[in-house]
């Protein structure tokens, strides 16, 4: 009876209806705080990412920067050694070329601190052909006979008057003769260079004593004779 009495009068429904809206409003506020927070979180988390997504590529790009940057150093580098190198072997090229051409312009005379002791065309009946055909240059024997410029043996060996003789035909085309050597120490077909030893001088041969005949000729035969001082001289020889 009681609880017909308080359905009648309304209690339950003027007590039911705050305890349904309440539970209900604090539900909707929890929810919506919730996903406002969430939603805040995320937020929070892909700007983080996107921060470290964006630093990691910095960073990938500097060390390609640095990268690329040392590598054109390196071919840089690799460059300029190589164009001083390609410089350091021309220059030494061109000093090979430079004393190449030194060794065949140059030329001594054939017997050091020397003189002539009998000059060109000097007359008498010690030479066949009634005067001298070359030029003696006095020299004890042993003296070193030396090339007086670069050429290729042609001769050498024993030949008569002349006894131990190297004929030399120049690299100007001209040739030159040394007689009378005590002992020779080239062979034809050989090439020689300024200043080399041919032989030793002696007295071998048509001689009244020790000393070097020197001839210079335009051809390799006898009697093709031209004056030795003066072509000595024209190859700057100081005779």
């Amino acid at each position: 009876m009681g609880v017909a009495t308080l359905a009648t009068t309304g209690v339950i429904g003027t007590l039911a209806a705050p305890a349904f809206a309440g539970p209900s409003s604090v539900k909707q506020t929890g929810l919506t705080q919730a996903v406002t927070m969430g939603d805040s979180v995320a937020d929070q988390i892909d700007a983080q990412a996107h921060a470290q997504q964006q630093a990691a590529e910095e960073a990938a790009a500097r060390k390609a920067a640095e990268e690329a940057a040392q590598k054109r150093a390196a071919e840089e580098k690799a460059r300029a050694e190589a164009k001083a190198k390609a410089e350091r072997e021309a220059k030494e090229r061109a000093a090979r070329e430079a004393e190449r051409k030194r060794l065949l312009n140059a030329y001594v005379s054939p017997i050091s601190d020397s003189y002539v002791s009998t000059g060109y065309k000097a007359g008498g009946s010690v030479w066949s052909s009634g005067s001298h055909t070359g030029i003696d240059f006095h020299a004890a024997s042993g003296t070193t006979v030396r090339a007086v410029g670069a050429g290729t043996v042609v001769e050498a060996g024993f030949e008569g008057s002349y006894g131990n003789q190297v004929v030399i035909k120049m690299n100007d085309g001209t040739y030159t003769q040394y007689a009378h050597m005590s002992s020779l120490s080239v062979s034809v077909g050989q090439s020689v260079t300024p200043g080399q030893q041919i032989g030793l001088s002696g007295a071998t041969g048509n001689v009244t004593g020790a000393h070097l005949h020197f001839e210079a000729r335009t051809s390799q035969e006898y009697g093709s004779d031209m004056d030795p001082l003066a072509y000595l001289r024209s190859h700057g020889v100081d005779v």
